[in-house]
């Protein structure tokens, strides 16, 4: 392997290795110093010296700023579904159809079929989904970047990306390299025989590595699993918010668990991993046999002379990494995991092929060329063995994982694989079924979906909400919530409460639904159960009397709140309000996949379930960046949060105000006023006393203090605390409130 040459040493700086120095130097036997470059190499952004590396304990706000617009460039005008308008998606699926035989030389495909190969892609993509956070998937096109092009669970996916090249270089902004990606997978499974369910566009391209999900605290790839399990043989101790077993991978190690064969150990990993994206076991058993119908694993070779990743590679490998030097280094004598062989006989084929071989046949451990475990038959007819993929003179074995075997030895996955085997078309219709779900989890409410293969069924994993009514007067509604008796308080912190849940990840939760009055969400602890039943019991006879939904009640309570608020500070405004939300039912609420979206901590409200090993600040931020929220946004929302006295059970550490209540930048004015000193009391707890008296005047959290102490927080906050900005101060918080209100209002906006 070549050393990497893009040291700063030999990036050809004109700045670097004076001649006349050197001679010089040389002329006295001296050994002349390195040269230091006057340009910073990689700036803020360098791995190695990076300008907060100096302070490792400072808040990073980096999470914040993510996708900004200045690395789209496309433009702040461009409209992805607008030129979604112009796409002929006939003659795309045809394109990817002749695609998928059209086998190039210098990649070329298994038995002359790219189906394999494109499905990997795809469920690669949308296998990185994780129902903790709802960060991962393939709804960005992140797979394009570091470290998911890198992952080695991900070799030979940047060859898969160049081969749709062609296609996206032809359709250009009509397409996103989000939707192709996922689009290959469906087409793939199409052309080799199976019935799929739908597909729907609509995903844009992020233009930059979201370099800030946490995909584990491992060091190295492939770091043994223990490191991220509190105890590795109970699967329920990973790390949260995780979902694969090691750094690297998708969901589980093909070899076993550690990489140490064991079908067993194995089920109970992949009944986990696949929980944490959402699957139920049939749904599990679908995809491992689904995925495994078709295509092959690629380990005829030796792993350890592949070259360097993507992100490593040398410049003339232009983007595309793990060069294998082995003979032609393709074909036959590719080397992706380790493993090698089919599942089936025909593998270009969707049929019942891959049940076949795993209950007809009796299995042993044995290494592939690559030195990998894999399980083989004892004994096979040859008219059952897969084709090499290069010479159909040559008949193979075929092989199963760790994980295949699972499906056999595992009483409940058993079960389902023998239910499977019995009827094909069942088979069929519930994989096309996990497909769909697995590749559109993230995309959010069938409101979001585009294009003519967009199924119309209602589906519960997708959080579905019946249409609300807008035709009503929203003013004798805010009225008649107005003369309610409720404290601003209280309507102000339902409405967040019922928003708050919005994550962008994979555009879940929100107030529209109104779920904070089913379960489980009536039942979180962060919802202050008791306080919400009587607020609730308030507003939902409101809605009734006016027929309008219990949804935009509450959040037409928490405007009022504002207003009410403004208008006592001297601020006549009006909250901007769109009709229009829905109540969900019982029936359509998975209950069990809402419980991921309880919040654990809200820095908004000065709250948190317990103490945590990350700090306060940390999950304010978390929460922020889910939320879809900028660090102005962040900073104005809490500052007016405090105002309103919105924190959880009425504390008033925050309050920094005589006037509470009363939206107005006493938080901004006192936080900064000098004439305040601050002293810690207990864990995560301040007094802020008067320098002249030593009186104690308010009580703060970390969260509080953090808009002082942070450079950047504090830059913000000041903005608020200027004399000259009072009003600026409201019209902020309004439209921050407003965008956290209408978050998931994609009847609003399809962005």
């Amino acid at each position: 392997m070549e050393p990497n040459k893009n040291s700063e040493a030999a990036n050809g700086c004109p700045y670097h290795q004076d001649a006349s120095n050197k001679a010089v130097m040389a002329e006295t036997n001296q050994e002349a110093p390195a040269a230091k470059c006057p340009v910073m190499h990689g700036g803020n952004t360098s791995t190695k010296t990076p300008t907060m590396a100096w302070w490792p304990n400072a808040l990073n706000l980096d999470i914040l700023h993510q996708h900004d617009t200045k690395t789209n460039p496309l433009g702040p005008n461009f409209n992805y579904r607008e030129e979604l308008k112009k796409l002929d998606v006939p003659q795309l699926k045809k394109d990817l159809h002749a695609l998928m035989t059209d086998s190039q030389d210098w990649w070329p495909a298994d038995w002359g079929h790219y189906g394999g190969l494109f499905i990997r892609l795809s469920w690669h993509a949308a296998g990185t989904y994780r129902i903790s956070d709802g960060r991962g998937g393939g709804e960005s096109g992140s797979q394009r970047f570091a470290p998911l092009n890198s992952w080695p669970d991900n070799v030979s996916l940047d060859k898969a990306r160049r081969l749709l090249w062609p296609i996206k270089k032809k359709y250009g902004n009509k397409v996103s390299w989000a939707d192709l990606i996922i689009l290959a997978g469906t087409i793939a499974y199409e052309n080799m025989g199976l019935k799929t369910f739908g597909f729907s566009f609509g995903r844009e391209d992020i233009w930059h590595p979201e370099k800030d999900t946490y995909w584990g605290a491992e060091k190295e790839w492939l770091a043994p699993s223990n490191e991220r399990y509190d105890d590795i043989d109970d699967p329920k101790t990973m790390d949260n918010p995780l979902a694969a077993v090691q750094m690297g991978l998708i969901y589980v190690n093909p070899e076993g668990v550690n990489g140490v064969p064991d079908p067993l150990k194995t089920a109970a990993h992949v009944r986990e991993t696949f929980a944490r994206m959402a699957m139920n076991d049939e749904e599990t058993v679908a995809l491992t046999a689904g995925g495994h119908t078709v295509g092959k694993t690629h380990g005829n070779g030796d792993a350890s002379l592949l070259g360097p990743e993507p992100e490593a590679a040398n410049l003339e490998e232009q983007g595309l990494g793990w060069h294998n030097p082995h003979k032609t280094g393709k074909g036959r004598y590719t080397v992706t995991s380790g493993l090698e062989g089919a599942w089936t006989t025909h593998p270009t084929k969707w049929d019942a092929g891959y049940f076949d071989m795993l209950f007809k046949h009796d299995w042993e451990l044995v290494k592939s060329p690559a030195g990998a475990w894999q399980w083989e038959p004892v004994s096979i007819k040859e008219a059952d063995k897969p084709v090499d993929v290069e010479d159909p003179s040559i008949k193979l074995n075929p092989m199963m994982t760790d994980a295949d075997m699972a499906m056999k030895m595992d009483p409940v996955y058993k079960e389902i694989s023998l239910k499977f085997m019995k009827d094909h078309d069942y088979f069929s219709e519930t994989f096309a079924r996990a497909w769909f779900k697995l590749t559109h989890r993230d995309m959010g409410p069938k409101t979001r979906y585009v294009g003519p293969d967009a199924p119309q069924e209602d589906l519960i994993w997708q959080d579905p909400v019946p249409a609300g009514t807008s035709n009503y007067n929203v003013d004798e509604v805010k009225d008649a919530i107005a003369a309610s008796g409720l404290s601003i308080s209280e309507m102000v912190a339902t409405a967040w409460d019922s928003a708050r849940t919005y994550r962008q990840s994979d555009k879940r939760g929100g107030a529209n639904g109104a779920r904070i009055r089913l379960a489980p969400q009536k039942n979180w602890e962060g919802n202050e159960p008791e306080r919400l039943a009587r607020v609730l019991a308030v507003l939902e006879p409101i809605a009734k009397q006016y027929n309008i939904s219990v949804a935009d009640t509450i959040v037409l309570a928490g405007n009022v709140g504002i207003e009410k608020a403004a208008s006592a500070g001297g601020y006549n405004i009006t909250v901007p309000f769109a009709p229009g939300r829905g109540d969900a039912t019982d029936n359509q609420t998975d209950a069990e996949s809402f419980k991921p979206l309880e919040p654990l901590a809200d820095g908004y409200r000065n709250w948190s379930k317990k103490d945590y090993v990350v700090s306060p600040e940390e999950l304010l931020l978390d929460r922020t960046q889910l939320m879809g929220l900028t660090a102005p946004e962040m900073t104005v929302l809490v500052g007016g949060m405090r105002m309103l006295n919105t924190n959880y059970g009425n504390t008033k550490h925050g309050v920094f105000t005589d006037k509470p209540g009363v939206l107005s930048t006493d938080f901004f004015v006192n936080l900064t006023d000098m004439n305040n000193s601050w002293e810690p009391t207990e864990k995560g707890l301040y007094n802020i006393r008067d320098r002249k008296t030593g009186q104690v005047k308010w009580t703060a959290t970390r969260i509080d203090l953090v808009f002082g102490s942070n450079s950047i927080l504090r830059a913000y906050s000041e903005v608020y605390a200027q004399d000259d900005h009072k009003e600026k101060f409201i019209t902020d918080f309004v439209n921050a409130w407003t965008k956290v209100m209408n978050a998931d209002r994609f009847d609003l906006s399809q962005s």
